[in-house]
């Protein structure tokens, strides 16, 4: 092939090249913004099928779609009690996002469900009984770890929040404050508290004079958790 012969094919493999890239790091369109919405609402409305199966239309593998996998993978831990398919949408998260606002708790998660799994197959030859037991002491001790991390969470996030009048406050005995950061939802924010993300009618009540819209909380807010 001559040399002016292969310059063109050299810029169409270059141009094909650089569509390939961008594709991975496009942008979420609006249709996808959309259907995100929408998988939001089922999920807040109990429809956790179809609030599954919205999510994973509105994957593309982009950084962007981060928060997705990790909004799929609670929805399988808590909801569908399928720590396989939590795992998978775990480790997606923490690929995209390994450094994001919810890794921490994602991997924690993930050594949960791992050993959630693990115990589960202890009736076949693959895990012995003694192995089994070992296993659920562990998870009886990552949860306490878990636990342990949120109790010193919350204290620093109160450390740091501003004094205030006491008439601005003005909660029952016994409940607790939350600042809320990027990222979080009352799902989360829920799963943070008392270790299940149903309960999040509970904080939506407790809060409706400061929540205008329960699907896009206000960072820096203070909600009362009760």
């Amino acid at each position: 092939m001559k040399r002016s012969d292969k310059f063109p094919a050299l810029c169409l493999l270059t141009i094909l090249l650089a569509i390939t890239q961008s594709g991975c790091d496009r942008m979420i369109t609006p249709r996808n913004a959309q259907i995100i919405k929408d998988a939001d609402a089922k999920s807040m409305q109990g429809d956790f099928p179809r609030a599954i199966n919205l999510y994973e239309a509105a994957l593309d593998d982009s950084p962007k779609c981060a928060d997705i996998h990790y909004k799929l993978a609670l929805l399988y831990d808590d909801k569908m009690n399928d720590p396989l398919s939590a795992i998978h949408h775990f480790k997606r998260y923490l690929t995209l996002s390994p450094s994001g606002s919810h890794s921490t708790d994602a991997k924690n998660f993930m050594k949960r469900d791992e050993i959630a799994l693990l115990t589960s197959l202890s009736g076949d030859s693959v895990v012995t009984r003694a192995e089994a037991a070992r296993l659920r002491n562990e998870n009886l001790g990552l949860h306490k770890e878990i636990e342990d991390r949120t109790l010193k969470s919350r204290t620093a996030d109160k450390a740091q929040m501003p004094d205030k009048p006491k008439k601005a406050i003005a909660v029952k005995a016994g409940d607790r404050s939350y600042l809320v950061k990027s990222g979080d939802t009352l799902a989360s924010i829920s799963r943070k508290f008392y270790k299940t993300s149903a309960r999040w009618k509970q904080i939506l009540n407790a809060n409706k004079d400061k929540i205008d819209n329960p699907e896009n909380l206000k960072i820096g807010q203070t909600l009362t958790i009760p």
